[in-house]
């Protein structure tokens, strides 16, 4: 009973073998995934593979790298997809400052980053946020627009203290592959520290392979070392664990375990 709360099945790495991946997951015990959309033929493919397959749901946005040079009709008709009822989030939304690196453009994502809060908030939904090398904005951000129906914090890189003030905005840690990677201090640190209920895992496949897979193409049926990872660092049990980062992961997107 596990939830990838974050996955590019959509991407050209993995979506040429989608059936297999999918099958591959479901046999490590993945039962539901949460496609991410990242601009706008992503995000139509998202809720494409979301609609094809049962166990799968679709987050729809744009990427804080991927803003530039989108025109108002083309962000009307991705955002329009939200009336698709297997659209359960918007994302991947946020701020990267670790690829943008001008001050312009950088003032740019945080308009996009509010404009897409705000299309959440609008739409009754939640977020997944993407943050790189953007803490401090990002959080200043999430705490003067917040995210009235919550969302995740996607593939959490932040210090133990930042994680307990965006739990208090009522957003969920996400944590992924980075938390196997033996020189992980700060990851594994979370993971020791995070309130259980506050908790969701993800894979970001086909990105942050788990250890001892570095160097793969990541894959949602590599999910089960992150619970493992974590499962030994709280020194509890992994059916526990798993049983509840998986209700966690249904109240989030607002989706009942029949579904």
């Amino acid at each position: 009973m596990i939830f990838d709360t974050h996955c590019h099945l959509n991407d050209e790495n993995l979506y040429p073998r989608i059936d297999e991946v999918i099958e591959n997951a479901k046999k490590t015990g993945v039962k539901k995934f949460l496609v991410v959309g990242y601009d706008g033929p992503s995000s139509k493919l998202a809720v494409d593979i979301a609609n094809r397959f049962v166990e799968c749901y679709a987050a729809i946005g744009y990427h804080p790298t991927e803003i530039f040079n989108v025109s108002d009709e083309e962000y009307n008709k991705t955002m329009s997809l939200v009336s698709n009822k297997k659209v359960v989030a918007i994302g991947e939304i946020g701020l990267d400052y670790h690829w943008i690196k001008d001050c312009e453009q950088r003032e740019k994502q945080k308009e996009w980053f509010i404009k897409q809060i705000d299309f959440a908030n609008n739409h009754h939904l939640p977020i997944s946020i993407h943050n790189r090398e953007s803490t401090e904005d990002c959080v200043k951000i999430l705490k003067e627009h917040t995210p009235i129906y919550g969302g995740i914090m996607h593939c959490y890189s932040g210090s133990v203290e930042t994680m307990y003030e965006v739990i208090d905005l009522g957003l969920l840690i996400s944590l992924g592959g980075t938390v196997t990677f033996t020189n992980a201090k700060t990851p594994k640190e979370v993971a020791e520290e995070v309130p259980l209920e506050k908790l969701v895992i993800e894979t970001d496949a086909p990105y942050l392979t788990p250890h001892p897979h570095r160097g793969e193409k990541n894959e949602p049926k590599y999910i089960c070392l992150v619970l493992d990872e974590i499962s030994r660092l709280k020194k509890m049990s992994k059916k526990h664990l798993e049983d509840v980062i998986y209700k966690n992961s249904l109240r989030v997107f607002n989706i009942n375990e029949e579904d």
